[in-house]
């Protein structure tokens, strides 16, 4: 259940792929749900690696901005 964003996100083409294809409503109706779970797992993955990103990023500026700090004393 711990898949990359790109493991995800090929699995949403594969879905999308096969509902183009579907003729029966039914299976449709279940390969819709799986959609829109996986859309939801998406988003909450991108949105956890976002903000990883945004913390690590403000951790290296602090870091650089000391060293320069340090630099101008």
């Amino acid at each position: 259940k711990d898949k990359s964003l790109n493991e995800l996100t090929e699995l949403a083409r594969n879905i999308v792929e096969s509902l183009e294809n579907e003729k029966d409503l039914e299976t449709s109706v279940n390969e819709y749900q799986k959609l829109i779970k996986l859309n939801n797992l998406i988003e909450k993955k991108f949105k956890n690696t976002s903000k990883k990103i945004s913390e690590n990023t403000k951790e290296q500026i602090l870091k650089i901005l000391k060293k320069n700090e340090k630099k101008i004393k």
